[in-house]
């Protein structure tokens, strides 16, 4: 390991295998103070409800020890117990739990700030949440950049994000990851320019980082591109959906295929496949339109709330 290391982090393995990534003590210490400078954050009492084997519950933790204020840990997400709790200022969140606490009416605005991260929040979440009152802020990182760098589209200090002309989002700084941990050591992942190159695609809106999807969000099906973030868009505006998701698996005829799961707003009348494939075809290119649409009851996913992928395509390739 190289001199310094602090912890070795899995990733949360949403689109395949987690990888164990090598953290240094000064990246941590980068990415701490720099997010409660950013929230202002030096007398928050944090709750801490993510699990601390990821990089976003950790945090947590390690930002409260900076600022030695208290701390209350969870051991699971309970709705109950964070509409009991009366002391804490600042919470973590990824989009999964923050929509339950809105379901079950929970005062999120009392909160000072809502740190939100995990996943790119879906179309009207950030919108319930403000109606409710809530002090939201989007975190975007990753365990590769020790948690979020980049708060509301904006990267926090010592941190750089460009986009390349393929639309990867890259990011340099002091709060990178010293690699990857393999069989045979570490694997640096950064290039010879001290840029990192995500897995996310971007774009900028004047100052701000916007996130679009992940350069493997693409499915080649029968030779075009299909963007499975914008037919999973366009799935969830269809009033009989609550939730979507969009895969890609193998087929000997069209290379890919596209299979879509929904969840439906009502389970006892959930809209027709046909009903769908006709939703997307009047918005999108007819190529994009799922073969398949298959109905769960709910979309699987990590631990830190992400749409297990990895899990779909294996449910898509089995009953296919």
């Amino acid at each position: 390991m190289p001199a310094g290391t602090a912890l070795v982090v899995r990733t949360s393995g949403a689109t395949g295998r987690a990888r164990g990534v090598v953290l240094g003590h000064a990246a941590l210490q980068a990415a701490v103070a720099a997010s409660i400078d950013r929230l202002d954050a030096a007398d928050a009492r944090w709750l801490g409800v993510l699990p601390l084997h990821h990089i976003a519950g950790l945090l947590v933790l390690l930002r409260a020890r900076a600022t030695r204020t208290p701390t209350t840990l969870h051991d699971r997400f309970d709705v109950a117990a964070i509409a009991a709790e009366t002391d804490a200022t600042h919470i973590a969140l990824v989009p999964t739990m923050l929509h339950r606490l809105l379901d079950h009416g929970v005062d999120v605005g009392r909160f000072d700030r809502i740190l939100l991260g995990g996943a790119v929040p879906p179309v009207g979440l950030l919108e319930r949440a403000l109606a409710a009152g809530a002090h939201v802020t989007v975190s975007y990182g990753m365990t590769e950049t020790a948690g979020g760098c980049v708060y509301d589209g904006r990267p926090l200090d010592g941190v750089a994000v460009a986009v390349d002309p393929d639309g990867r989002v890259l990011v340099r700084g002091d709060v990178l990851a010293d690699g990857y941990r393999t069989d045979r050591g570490v694997t640096p992942l950064r290039d010879a320019t001290g840029w990192f190159r995500t897995s996310d695609v971007g774009r900028f809106d004047g100052d701000r980082l916007v996130i679009t999807g992940r350069a493997d969000d693409v499915v080649v099906s029968g030779g075009v591109n299909v963007p499975t973030a914008t037919v999973v868009d366009v799935l969830q505006r269809h009033a009989g959906v609550a939730a979507a998701a969009v895969v890609g698996v193998d087929d000997t005829e069209w290379g890919q295929r596209v299979v879509a799961f929904v969840v439906a707003a009502d389970p006892a009348a959930p809209p027709s496949p046909e009903v769908l494939r006709d939703h997307v075809r009047s918005i999108v290119d007819a190529a994009w339109v799922p073969r398949e649409v298959r109905y769960l009851a709910a979309l699987p996913r990590t631990t830190l709330g992400k749409i297990d992928g990895a899990v779909l395509r294996s449910e898509a390739t089995r009953a296919g």
